[in-house]
């Protein structure tokens, strides 16, 4: 087995993540021939086959399952590599690839990146924006270097390091303003819009109303705190937003918001990464920006 190469892996694990081709090879930056060019070259070095080819999408082989193991293990190990050497300069430099989830990103990020920026010209900020289980997925994997999310995960594997606090308001339409704010479980007999499946907020947002496992009596859903916000404007509901969201999202709505009485409902925000990372001291001169940022 000759001429394996760390392009060659990459370009595999792209694939097997995508399972299509086409996205693969964007997600490369190359072409899609070049890309199936070196997957069939991977696949000759190793002498088996790793993917099966469809109409619409690849999958892995069997071979090519305990392969994707084995490869990304590699990628990681040759990224640690990497991170030692930025971790034996005296500042931050190089790439750094920060996950954050759709709640906090809009309203949080350019704070962070301009003074990161500013604090550490040198640095090479990549950033990746989705869901938590996903970010979680990703940094495991040694995709990203680290994730601002909302804590806790619990995962044994991570540093979880609290930042701040922020409470959840209430946004109802402009007509309702100083009507009498409603406890968690009045919300129930509203029409409550929350954010949909897989977002932690929902979750934390139905925690505080007492609907873990009943839903109330009418749940809209929408993809974005900025959907919720013009459907709450436009009279269709109510909903609860992050403090920090406030002056971006209700500036061109007609909408009133309101406070709940104590305790609040609210949520923590932290940084979290791999306690194997060698990066740790960095991470956390990271953390201390973010903190600055809020």
């Amino acid at each position: 087995m000759n001429h394996l190469t760390l392009k060659q892996l990459r370009y595999f694990e792209a694939l097997a993540r995508h399972g299509h081709f086409g996205r693969a090879a964007d997600s490369c930056a190359i072409s899609q021939p070049a890309l199936s060019m070196q997957i069939k070259e991977l696949e000759e070095a190793l002498g088996a086959v790793l993917f099966e080819r469809g109409a619409r999408q690849v999958r892995l082989t069997n071979f090519g399952e305990v392969a994707a193991g084995r490869i990304r293990n590699i990628l990681r190990s040759v990224d640690e590599l990497g991170d030692l050497a930025r971790a034996s300069q005296d500042r931050l430099g190089g790439r750094l690839r920060i996950g954050v989830i759709p709640t906090i990103a809009p309203y949080l990020l350019p704070r962070v990146i301009a003074n990161l920026a500013r604090m550490y010209p040198e640095l090479d900020i990549h950033v990746r924006e989705t869901l938590t289980p996903t970010l979680i997925q990703e940094l495991a994997e040694g995709r990203i270097d680290t994730a601002i999310v909302a804590l806790p995960v619990s995962e044994p594997s991570f540093t979880e390091v609290p930042l701040f606090s922020e409470n959840f308001v209430l946004v109802r339409p402009g007509a309702d303003e100083g009507s009498p704010v409603p406890s968690g479980e009045a919300l129930r007999e509203m029409r409550l819009l929350l954010l949909e499946e897989g977002h932690c907020f929902r979750d934390q947002a139905l925690s505080f109303c007492n609907m873990q496992t009943a839903l109330p009596r009418e749940v809209l859903d929408g993809s974005s705190l900025s959907t919720l916000v013009q459907m709450v404007s436009a009279g269709i509901g109510v909903t609860l937003v992050p403090e920090m969201a406030l002056g971006v999202e209700t500036r061109s709505a007609s909408v009133s918001v309101a406070r709940f009485e104590d305790p609040q409902p609210s949520r923590t925000i932290g940084m979290i990464w791999r306690k194997t990372s060698p990066m740790a001291k960095q991470l956390s001169a990271v953390s201390d920006v973010v903190l600055q940022s809020a």
